[in-house]
Order: C-alpha cells, then structure tokens, then sequence
C-alpha cells in the first residue's frame, strides 16, 4: 500500500500544506533524491498525488479526491473492525458466565 511507508506519510503530509518540488520534499530525509523521486513514483501510481510543470520546477501536488477515497475506506474498513470486536467481546461474555456457573 501506498502509504505503509512513513516516509510516504510524510510526503503526503507536507503536500498537504502547499505544492512542493522532489528537492523540498527530500530536505528533510536522510536520503537520497532519487529515493523520494521512487517514493513519489509510488504515490503517483496510486493516484494520491500528480506532477506538473512550471518553467523550470516540477512540483507535486496532493489529489484530495483520492485521499477522500482513501479516506472513506479506512472509515468502511474501521467499522467492521469495531463491528467484529463487539462480537468477539460479546462471545468472551458468553463463554465467561458459563465458566462461572
């Protein structure tokens, strides 16, 4: 997944704030240039972030419609899991009053 990554994350939330190019993306790593160019790529093929021109810059902007996306399936994905704990707690429930009696 595209954001498993932290320093993924990290470009994803510093994009958040304005556009940036791959050479202020990659200020604040110690890595190489080329490394966050691979971790941009990745983004880019998932479609969470789009590059452009301007005169000599190329930066990077944020899709927010995919993060909405993104962001709902986390939301879809969370309320099954709370869905399945519930159940789960509600079986641990059951199995503990038939120990105790």
């Amino acid at each position: 997944m595209a954001l498993a990554d932290p320093v993924r994350r990290a470009i994803v939330a510093r994009l958040s704030l304005s556009d940036a190019t791959v050479n202020e993306l990659a200020a604040p790593f110690g890595i190489t240039k080329q490394a966050v160019s691979r971790h941009i790529q990745v983004l880019e093929s998932a479609g969470l972030i789009t590059r452009s021109r301007d005169a000599q810059r190329r930066p990077c902007h944020l899709e927010p419609a995919a993060l909405e996306t993104l962001t709902e399936w986390i939301d879809a994905l969370r309320l099954e899991t709370e869905r399945r704990h519930r159940r789960l707690d509600a079986v641990l429930t059951t199995l503990q009053e038939k120990h105790h009696r």
